[in-house]
């Protein structure tokens, strides 16, 4: 995968591998307690293995045809993510993610981003359900599901212990017959 244009404010949705250790903890430590909030990825990503483990990771689903990620850039500097977690195409069921750090917000990157990925997978891996999994609090990614077209599925009360506090989960998908959300 070579870098995607998201726009043309210079935004570009492009490969992250495990050989960017280094640049993607950096990433995370400008963004470590913003992106903290929601996702758990500051806990994991604390130093140059740590990071490297998490992207290999990802490479290993990627290789699987399991899960991927891609690193956004907004000015030539990695400032955000969006993945799919989880991939079962013989299931045809995907949950996609983000997280972007403090300085790039309010942009639209993530809703730019996930929808090119949100289409890959549903165009051609043949993705039928994309969920997006976010706590009730979060409400900058509900706004993003809304902004995809995502249905409310419902909400799992009190089911995600996050640092030792328990958070509503709510439910979001799109289905593949629904999808209007093409990359342009």
């Amino acid at each position: 995968m070579y870098a995607i244009p998201l726009g043309d404010d210079g935004a570009e949705l492009c490969p992250l591998g495990p050989w960017q250790a280094g640049e993607f903890l950096d990433h995370v430590d400008r963004g470590r307690e913003f992106i903290g909030q929601f996702n758990g990825l500051p806990d994991v990503v604390m130093d140059l293995a740590s990071g490297r483990a998490f992207l290999q990771a990802y490479a290993e689903k990627e290789a699987a045809d399991a899960g991927r990620i891609c690193g956004i850039r907004y000015g030539g500097t990695l400032v955000g993510a969006v993945i799919l977690r989880r991939m079962d195409v013989a299931q045809g069921t995907a949950e996609a993610g983000c997280w972007l750090e403090p300085a790039a917000v309010g942009r639209g990157l993530v809703t730019r981003a996930a929808r090119v990925l949100i289409d890959w997978a549903i165009r051609e891996r043949g993705i039928h359900r994309v969920e997006w999994c976010v706590s009730s609090q979060n409400a900058p990614s509900i706004a993003v599901a809304r902004r995809l077209g995502m249905r409310k599925d419902g909400v799992l009360r009190e089911s995600y212990l996050y640092r030792g506090k328990r958070h509503d989960e709510e439910i979001w998908s799109v289905l593949a017959p629904e999808w209007t959300g093409a990359a342009d």
